[in-house]
């Protein structure tokens, strides 16, 4: 399949990393948000799922043209 932008290539990368990704024990949150809203998601999300008990982080994230940050949370599912 050709890639007409790099955003093509991107969203083929990141929806074929969270198929990977999908059976490795992780629950995972995709947002799309401002880059001060996506700062504040991205710290609640650790406040309530602290890194040290569940090995929460930001699995990745780019900034989408128009400034918008999508980013992807992950966290242990023993959690649920």
């Amino acid at each position: 399949m050709p890639y007409r932008t790099p955003k093509d290539l991107a969203d083929r990368m990141a929806a074929r990393r969270r198929q990977i990704a999908a059976d490795d024990g992780y629950a995972r949150e995709t947002f799309t948000q401002p880059r001060d809203q996506a700062r504040q998601t991205a710290r609640a999300f650790l406040e309530r799922w602290p890194a040290a008990a569940y090995m929460s982080a930001v699995e990745s994230w780019r900034e989408l043209p128009g400034g918008e940050i999508e980013f992807t949370m992950k966290r242990l599912k023993s959690a649920d």
